[in-house]
C-alpha cells in the first residue's frame, strides 16, 4: 500500500492532485527505451502525500552505461513485471492528476505515454496541466538537481539518480521554489515584466512551457496561428492536414516508419479531424 503522510511545510494550493514523478530507462531514446523503474508522490487536494514505488522488467537489456548512472542492473528487474502487467495500477493512482517533475516535458512524459500506448492504455496527457520544475529552475537560476536542491533546501542529496530520491527533492525544490520567487519579477527575452512564480498550477503550467510542440517531441509544433505544422524533413512548416490531404502516402509512410506512437496517434488524430471537416 502506498505511504500516506501530512506534509508539514507550505501548503500547497490544488484544485485537484499533483503527481511528482520520474522515472529511470534503459537510455534516451524516446521512441525505443523503455522504464526500468517509476517513481510517483502524489500531493491530494488536502496536502497529503501518497507514493508508489515500482520497478519494471523493460523486456530488454538495460546497458551498462545506463546502470551505472542509475543503478539498476538486469539481475535487479529479471523477476519485477513489464510495464504492461502494471499500467492499469500506475493510470489509475494518476487518475485525476496534473503532473510534475524535473526534465518531465522533454523526457519522463514522453515515454510514460509511449509505455502507456504501447499496453493500451489510453493515458490522456492533454487533460492535465504540467509543471516543469526544472524550467522554473533554469530560468530563475540555472541549475542542475542536485545544485537546486543545495541552494534552495540547503541539503546534499546524497542518493541521487534514485528515482524515489530525485522525486522526492523535486517534490522540495518546488515548495522552496514558491516560497523564494513568489512576488519576484522576472523579464522575459522579449522584455515583458510579470511575477510568474505563484502557487497555482495553471500560472505555472504556463510559465515553465516554452516550446510550441503539438506532440511530445516536437516532430509536429504548432504555428502563429495555433495549426499544427510538421517540423522536420521536406514539408516543414506545412500544415498537416494539408499534406495529409495531397500526399496520403506521406501518412502512410509515417505510422510505418519510426516515429514515436503519441506522434503517430497525433497525426491521426488530424487525419480524422480533416477527413470530419470536409
Amino acid at each position: 500500500m502506498p505511504i500516506i503522510q501530512k506534509h508539514k511545510a507550505m501548503q500547497l494550493n490544488l484544485t485537484k492532485p499533483l503527481a511528482f514523478f520520474d522515472l529511470e530507462t534503459t537510455g534516451l531514446d524516446i521512441g525505443k527505451d523503455k522504464i526500468v523503474e517509476i517513481s510517483i508522490v502524489k500531493i491530494n487536494i488536502d496536502n497529503s502525500e501518497e507514493r508508489l514505488t515500482q520497478r519494471i522488467n523493460p523486456g530488454m537489456p538495460i546497458p551498462l552505461e545506463s546502470s551505472k548512472i542509475h543503478g539498476i542492473y538486469d539481475k535487479d528487474v529479471v523477476n519485477e513485471p513489464t510495464f504492461a502487467e502494471v499500467a492499469n495500477k500506475i493510470a489509475l493512482f494518476l487518475k485525476g492528476c496534473d503532473l510534475a517533475g524535473y526534465n518531465l516535458i522533454r523526457f519522463d512524459v514522453p515515454v510514460l505515454v509511449e509505455e502507456f500506448l504501447q499496453a493500451g492504455v489510453d493515458f490522456d496527457i492533454k487533460k492535465r496541466k504540467i509543471v516543469d520544475v526544472q524550467n522554473i529552475f533554469h530560468k530563475m537560476e540555472q541549475r542542475t538537481l542536485i545544485a537546486a536542491y543545495k541552494f534552495y533546501c540547503d541539503k546534499d542529496l546524497t542518493d541521487a539518480h534514485s528515482a524515489e530520491a530525485d522525486t522526492v527533492a523535486t517534490y522540495e525544490v518546488f515548495k522552496a521554489q514558491l516560497d523564494k520567487y513568489q512576488n519576484i519579477p522576472y523579464t522575459d527575452k522579449e522584455g515583458n515584466t510579470s511575477t510568474p512564480i505563484k502557487n497555482d498550477i495553471a500560472a505555472l503550467h504556463k510559465f515553465t512551457h516554452y516550446t510550441n510542440n503539438a506532440d511530445l517531441t516536437g516532430q509536429i509544433v504548432y504555428d502563429k496561428n495555433n495549426e499544427e505544422v510538421f517540423n522536420f524533413g521536406k514539408y516543414k512548416g506545412q500544415k498537416v492536414s494539408e499534406v495529409l490531404k495531397s500526399t496520403p502516402a506521406y501518412y502512410d509512410w509515417m505510422m510505418k516508419a519510426d516515429f514515436p506512437r503519441y506522434t503517430k496517434k497525433l497525426l491521426t488524430e488530424i487525419k480524422l479531424r480533416a477527413l470530419t471537416n470536409k
